[in-house]
């Protein structure tokens, strides 16, 4: 007898449909699992013949196949013990209901529990799309799972449990939970505890009500880490979609915490300047997602920018214009999103004191000039404001004046925000680093001043086509925090400067 019902994979962050099909025919006892299994899945059987001997059930003793499909894309992972055990009891007439409206997830323990995975959030959305009415997924699963509405969730921590139900012996009631949005972790972290630096923090305010990426040169102490860190205070509330797109990555690598349901805080990721490439932009076989795509509607920060490697720079040029970044292998390409807000910091050069305007810098042209040429061109180009940070003042550390709060700040970053969703709402934007360039010159009106300071400005600096639209953008958001529907003057020659530094610390060296 040939038995089938359905499981989901996780290919990527993105889930596909599993067909499992069992085939108990007479012959020498043996089991084999075909479909392009890994070794996990291999091992399945050794597992699924534990838990039907421990739960009261009959392990075929016949000649069993069984096929994963579709056959020719890879199956791993241990989340194939649940649907193999119920696809066995059904094809050996131990179950008889049917199964087809519903999908199985779940590692066996071998007295029978069900054990956690990973991707389960991925692949409930995915069996909703599909129309299936039912989805049985491991109990510390169920929470993440519950996130999505018009499929019914149930959680099962034992297979007996299971059985009872589909024996109806036992009822199983759907399971659901409420969505908890908490708040920041560390409330610790305030723009208030930072002491001077009012042209910074003006930037990181702009950066986070557009989404802008954003370099930050200064000397060693200056506060660049220390005003990165803070940037999650008065970064805008995410959107349930954006919630979902982000719970869907962690959850798919196994990194969602136990009892979290949904991802309800922006990432933040800063990893050291010693990661390799595929650590930074995913690699592997399959391939994985790096660190780019977990800082997928968040931050990423790189502190130290010179210091990491150039080809693991090289890869941030697809992520930040697109949103998304594609790694190719032989046998597959998968393509993950990574629509992040880039934070660098760096030194002005090796020792860090080049342009101090107290401390000598103690290094050669030639050693700043190689030092600065780490960071090419392009990437700096798609960098939309640029800031160098200034060693603070005594006054300003000594200072007893009350600092803006991060909750001050916040209230206009989500004000613009706001803004910027109504405007683009028929093109579902969320802020304005994503407006595409097509849209510029509608969402983007000068008036007639600003229109001849932005092209005398553009010849004079030499901008490049990108320049242009990222400038444009920047005082799009610039106007947003002010309230206005038109770029003035002011928006736009605040725009320009932050596009001035690479210049003083690149092109003036090389003169």
């Amino acid at each position: 007898m040939v038995s089938t019902l359905y499981s989901m994979g996780v290919n990527g962050v993105e889930a596909f449909l599993v067909k499992i099909e069992s085939d108990i025919s007479k012959g020498m006892p043996a089991c084999d699992i075909v479909g392009l299994p890994d070794s996990a899945v291999k091992e399945s059987k050794n597992r699924v013949r534990a838990a039907m001997k421990n739960c009261g059930f009959k392990f075929p003793l016949a000649r069993i196949t069984i096929n994963l499909a579709p056959a020719d894309v890879k199956k791993s992972g241990t989340l194939y013990d649940l649907p193999i055990f119920m696809s066995l009891l059904h094809a050996s007439n131990q179950i008889s209901k049917e199964l087809n409206s519903s999908i199985f997830i779940g590692e066996l323990s071998l007295k029978g529990d069900v054990c956690a995975v990973s991707g389960v959030l991925s692949m409930t959305l995915k069996a909703k799309k599909l129309g299936f009415k039912n989805i049985f997924v491991p109990f510390n699963n169920a929470q993440e799972a519950s996130v999505i509405k018009g499929i019914n969730v149930y959680a099962i921590k034992n297979i007996s449990e299971l059985t009872s139900y589909l024996l109806n012996e036992t009822e199983l009631k759907v399971y659901s939970s409420d969505i908890i949005i908490k708040k920041p972790e560390n409330e610790l972290l305030n723009f208030s505890q930072v002491k001077g630096q009012i042209e910074v923090k003006r930037a990181l305010e702009i950066a986070a009500a557009g989404g802008h990426n954003v370099l930050m040169i200064g000397p060693p102490g200056s506060g660049k880490s220390m005003m990165a860190k803070r940037i999650l205070s008065i970064l805008p509330e995410m959107t349930f979609e954006e919630m979902l797109e982000t719970t869907a990555i962690y959850s798919s690598r196994g990194m969602l915490k136990s009892g979290t349901s949904l991802v309800t805080q922006r990432p933040f990721r800063a990893p050291h300047y010693t990661i390799s490439t595929a650590g930074l932009c995913g690699g592997g076989s399959p391939p994985y997602p790096g660190e780019i795509t977990f800082a997928h509607n968040g931050v990423l920060f790189l502190d130290e920018l010179s210091e990491f490697s150039r080809s693991a720079l090289e890869t941030l040029r697809q992520p930040l214009e697109d949103g998304y970044i594609t790694i190719s292998r032989a046998q597959s390409s998968i393509t993950f999103p990574s629509a992040i807000m880039l934070i660098a910091a760096m030194n002005p050069c090796p020792c860090g004191y080049y342009g101090h305007p107290s401390v000598p810098c103690t290094c050669s042209a030639w050693q700043i000039g190689k030092y600065m040429s780490k960071i090419s061109g392009p990437i700096l180009d798609r960098i939309d404001i640029h800031i160098e940070v200034p060693s603070i003042k005594f006054e300003d550390l000594n200072s007893s004046d009350i600092n803006e709060t991060s909750e001050e700040i916040s209230k206009r970053v989500n004000q613009a925000r706001n803004i910027q969703i109504e405007r683009y709402k028929r093109h579902n934007i969320l802020s304005n680093v994503k407006l595409p360039s097509h849209l510029i010159s509608e969402a983007c009106p000068l008036t007639p001043d600003a229109e001849k300071m932005f092209q005398n400005a553009f010849n004079s600096l030499s901008l490049s086509a990108r320049a242009y639209s990222k400038v444009l953008r920047v005082a799009r958001t610039i106007a947003d925090l002010d309230g206005k529907e038109l770029i003035s003057t002011n928006h736009i020659s605040e725009a320009i400067q932050y596009r001035n530094l690479d210049r003083k610390y690149l092109f003036h060296l090389n003169a």
